[in-house]
């Protein structure tokens, strides 16, 4: 597999290609530099997630077409606001042919996107997509090979391997890129229907299987497509400063995203569908939850 790079345009038309584990910033050792006090020291890293490139926020957030993000998936033309008016354009994205996989009885092959933690395997295996510090197996990519942790023993991690996990086999396999599911959170196995998440900033729209619809709008809606841009585990805060940017009293933030948190989980129930799918844990972290046929469609 080769290594996967993107070309940018830079704001004077300059072109330069970088690679997975690459940073953007102001520092002399950024494998892009720019020199700009808008910029942070280190202000974003190229990451591999599943065959896919993305482009992850580190000190600062992004901006894609006027809208803050925490990340996004490099595709050619994009536009990747760094501050106001300094713009990088994607001209090339190189990715490799096959991406890294796990298998096990009652699992879907399920590609690795760069963490992943074996939380449980009984009664039914459940994976999470960060760091659980109490997981029997960690996974993870270091844009040079992956690696498996288990046990308090270190090792690579390649297509063929198979060990075990409180006796439950896992086998490591190649999966082509094209047309794989590439952005499963947690599999926990269940009969629950696959989801297909539409979602607009203003409205949005979740349905399970052949069930109708549950449309949203206004605050709901804004928070499910918050939650879809961001594409991972976000602090509360961060989620309801982007869905509320001029409340700046944060016990009257903190309520708004209690009742209407509420609210949300409260339709998706009475509407068939699985609650779970916004999960807010008890760190203070709130995601998109997705299960390996889920289809999202983030059309903000």
């Amino acid at each position: 597999m080769h290594r996967a790079h993107a070309t940018f345009r830079l704001p004077d038309g300059s072109r330069r290609s970088l690679g997975a584990g690459d940073l953007v910033g102001r520092l002399w050792s950024a494998a892009l530099q720019i020199d700009d006090p808008r910029v942070s020291e280190g202000h974003a890293m190229l990451s591999l997630r599943g065959g896919e490139l993305w482009l992850l926020a580190l000190r600062r957030r992004l901006a894609v077409d006027g809208r803050s993000v925490a990340e996004v998936r490099l595709t050619v033309g994009l536009r990747v606001a760094l501050a106001q008016g300094l713009e990088l354009v994607v001209e090339a994205v190189t990715l490799p042919d096959e991406a890294l996989a796990i298998e096990s009885p009652g699992l879907p092959t399920t590609i690795l996107t760069g963490l992943c933690s074996i939380v449980a395997v009984r009664p039914q295996i459940v994976l999470s997509a960060r760091h659980e510090p109490a997981a029997a197996c960690l996974l993870w990519d270091t844009c040079d090979g992956w690696r498996r942790s288990q046990a308090g023993v270190t090792t690579t991690l390649a297509a063929g391997d198979a060990w075990s996990v409180d006796g439950a086999p896992f086998l490591a396999v190649a999966v082509p890129v094209g047309g794989a599911g590439l952005r499963p959170t947690r599999v926990t196995g269940g009969i629950d229907p696959p989801l297909r998440i539409v979602t607009a900033w203003e409205t949005a729209q979740v349905q399970a299987g052949d069930a109708p619809p549950v449309n949203f709008a206004g605050v709901h809606a804004r928070i499910l497509s918050e939650l879809a841009a961001l594409g991972g585990p976000a602090g509360w805060e961060v989620v309801a400063r982007e869905v509320w940017p001029d409340e700046d009293d944060a016990w009257v933030l903190r309520k708004r995203w209690d009742v209407n948190l509420g609210r949300l989980r409260a339709r998706l129930r009475e509407g068939g569908v699985r609650t779970d799918l916004v999960r807010a844990a008890g760190t203070g972290q709130v995601e998109l939850v997705l299960r390996h046929d889920d289809l999202l469609e983030d059309r903000g």
